[in-house]
């Protein structure tokens, strides 16, 4: 039977745990600003539960989070659009289909914003149609963030920012992501003048 407690316990370990990370979420409230200042955008990808993660993240940036005074900051989930998704996915397979949509949407300025509970994994396949995704964007001088977990994966080498949660616990990691996201949100509604 589930341990109720200890799942809690846990999973608040684990968040508060992120309190390491202050200095790389200023960075990426920085980057997310400069990149809004120079009129570029954030492309925002994951796969399952980092999938909803990414809708949730670019819903927040689009419209608002708490502030409905702050400007709204151009944000795309690649994984929103079902027609585009199945096509490409069915007939020339799911693994580049977020390369495509680097290759649809990305500019040089740009960023590319991965969220991944392992990072990418060449052996099992696990999340390889992020690292192609990240791979393209290299090649369009995009900027690459990623929210990662366990040890970080194939995008720890791809990113040029990154935070990883350092957790086996899926569910874990995801928790800790989505808080991540939240705060950078935090910031970035304090600093609206700014947008």
């Amino acid at each position: 039977m589930t341990d109720i407690k200890k799942y809690f316990k846990n999973s608040s370990e684990v968040i508060s745990s992120l309190e390491k990370n202050e200095e790389k979420i200023k960075l990426i409230s920085e980057q997310i600003l400069k990149m809004n200042k120079d009129n570029k955008k954030i492309l925002v990808a994951g796969n399952g539960g980092s999938c909803s993660d990414a809708e949730h993240f670019t819903g927040e940036l689009q419209c608002t989070y708490k502030d409905s005074d702050r400007k709204p900051i151009s944000a795309i989930s690649l994984g929103s659009h079902p027609a585009a998704f199945t096509a490409w996915s069915n007939d020339f397979g799911y693994e580049s289909y977020f390369k495509r949509q680097v290759q649809a949407h990305g500019n040089p300025g740009d960023i590319l914003f991965l969220i991944s509970t392992g990072g990418g994994n060449e052996k099992n396949g696990a999340s390889m149609n992020l690292v192609e995704a990240a791979k393209e964007a290299k090649k369009k001088d995009m900027k690459i963030i990623s929210l990662i977990g366990k040890t970080g994966g194939l995008l720890k080498s791809l990113s040029d920012l990154y935070i990883i949660v350092e957790n086996n616990t899926t569910s874990h990691i995801q928790e800790a992501h989505i808080t991540i996201l939240h705060c950078i949100c935090e910031i970035l509604d304090e600093r609206k003048s700014e947008l």
